[in-house]
């Protein structure tokens, strides 16, 4: 295969792994910097608070591509991010309900931007999730974002 040819087999390679998110991680104990590049030479974006959920678009080494809450692209160093879920809730005023039902009597009510930790997946499109107050409850997965 000739040097051209490989760099555009390995060019649509990447094209196609980054457009397919393939697992979304929680910012660890610290905040993260964002980067504009796979290095810590690269533009520094924005800082990512503890807990908040980052879709993992490509790993790179020690690097990962992330999409935020807000559809930005930006690198990380992987060793920042946590195999703990969280979500962030995408609705004003959502209300959490005792069961994965509409009907449900609501536990509480969270605004939106508000971090919620995944506990589980449920069956009808619903998740369990718990507030950092220890207050649980059940929402609809279209309601949140990191999932």
């Amino acid at each position: 295969m000739t040097f051209p040819r490989l760099i555009a087999a390995l060019t649509m390679t990447l094209a196609t792994t980054a457009s397919q998110a393939y697992d979304f991680k929680s910012v660890g104990a610290a905040p993260v910097i964002l980067y504009d590049a796979p290095s810590t030479k690269g533009g520094k974006l924005f800082v990512v608070p503890r807990g908040a959920p980052l879709e993992v678009v490509l790993a790179y080494g020690e690097w990962l591509k992330v999409r935020d809450v807000n559809g930005e692209l930006a690198w990380t160093e992987a060793k920042g991010l946590s195999a703990k879920r969280t979500v962030i809730v995408k609705t004003p005023n959502l209300k959490v309900r005792a069961a994965p039902e509409e009907a449900a009597a609501a536990v509480f009510t969270a605004d939106k931007g508000v971090l919620l930790e995944l506990s589980e997946s449920v069956a009808g499109g619903w998740i369990k999730v718990r507030h950092r107050d220890g207050l649980i409850g059940f929402v609809k997965q279209s309601e949140v974002w990191g999932i």
